[in-house]
């Protein structure tokens, strides 16, 4: 129970179908420089189960966080990629450490208020098999960062929340009364909260000014420092007055050299379309059955972004090759590939070009 409303509501949602349930609040790493507000976020995770009249218990989980989290982003700047941290929050904090702390208690499952779905099925074998399923709340969906998630991992999460809209659920805080009821939805780094991530790895990695290009090769204006700038970003960087015309198209970033200290830039009109693009994954994890080579598909490269579809050029055992069918203008090394098969979920990897 992260003092939200989507844990509330899902603990509610639990007591009510007759599960006995217990709030957990996970307390992570903060650097002694961000303003601490994991109390308040306790404080108010803690008034929830007390109306619940549920059991409350705060896990520290700084260890795990620092390492699996924190090291992770960190590092994955530094070497000019561009990391989900609220996916390997999700694997190595919410579905890991805490799953393991909550098997050790003797619980029998762990449930979170992400807008996903479980679907449990007999396959063809039959076998139980667990599929996961986009939110029905589409602009809150969840499942691009889950997609690390697999059938062990599935025969234990519940996601009690994910069949709602996300005015059903504040709806229900209101019907259950629940203290937090008003409480906005929070936003930022995965527990962390509101804090530019930028700010927040200035502290941590070294940066300096470099030239910014155009796809000539042209230098024609200065960035801040090519590791925390992330490709399709619009900002960061000047271009110089001589370089502008009163009808240019914003610029946004096509490429970056991490070694040259460069990032190139295009607009609209400089831009080169292609009507196929092709993109390595690694760390990939397929959640129910393995895509094939010719597999039409749909894929997401970032949170929220309209389906793309994709043909699977080649799977490996820790790799996979897809095309894109349309242009795309912002594939970031670091990011999440997430596949899909209509509403479903397969899973995805890390996209390294």
């Amino acid at each position: 129970m992260s003092g939200g409303v989507d844990s509330s509501v899902s603990a509610a949602l639990l007591k009510q179908a007759g599960y006995d349930v217990t709030g957990v609040f996970i307390k992570v790493w903060q650097p002694d420089w961000i303003e601490c507000t994991w109390r308040d976020e306790r404080r108010e995770a803690m008034r929830a189960a007390a109306h619940l009249g549920i059991p409350f218990v705060t896990l520290d989980l700084e260890k795990e966080y620092k390492g699996g989290v924190i090291d992770y982003m960190i590092a994955e700047y530094s070497a000019g990629r561009t990391p989900n941290p609220d996916v390997m929050c999700n694997r190595e904090v919410k579905f890991g450490a805490f799953w393991r702390w909550a098997l050790k208690q003797g619980a029998d499952f762990v449930a979170t208020g992400h807008y996903a779905r479980v679907q449990k099925i007999v396959n063809s074998k039959q076998e139980t098999e667990f599929r996961m399923l986009m939110g029905k709340d589409k602009n809150k969906d969840q499942s691009y960062f889950l997609w690390t998630l697999n059938q062990n991992d599935l025969k234990h999460v519940m996601f009690p929340v994910g069949h709602l809209e996300k005015p059903a659920v504040r709806a229900l805080a209101k019907k259950f009364k629940l203290p937090n009821a008003e409480k906005k939805d929070s936003q930022g780094l995965c527990f962390i909260g509101k804090i530019d991530v930028k700010e927040f790895l200035a502290h941590y990695i070294e940066e300096k000014p470099g030239k910014v290009l155009n796809t000539k090769g042209e230098a024609i204006g200065i960035h801040d420092g090519a590791l925390l700038i992330t490709i399709g970003e619009r900002r960061g960087f000047t271009i110089d007055s001589e370089h502008k015309t009163p009808n240019d198209q914003p610029y946004y970033v096509v490429s970056k050299d991490v070694q040259k200290n460069t990032i190139t830039v295009a607009n609209h009109d400089g831009q080169v379309t292609n009507d196929e693009l092709q993109v390595k994954i690694e760390m990939i994890n397929w959640i129910s059955s393995t895509p094939i080579e010719g597999d039409l598909l749909q894929v997401r490269t970032r949170y929220r972004q309209p389906l793309q579809e994709i043909k699977i050029v080649s799977v490996a055992n820790d790799s996979a090759v897809v095309d894109f069918l349309t242009h795309q203008d912002t594939i970031t090394p670091g990011q999440s590939l997430v596949i899909y098969k209509g509403e479903e979920c397969l899973g995805g990897g890390v996209i390294t070009k």
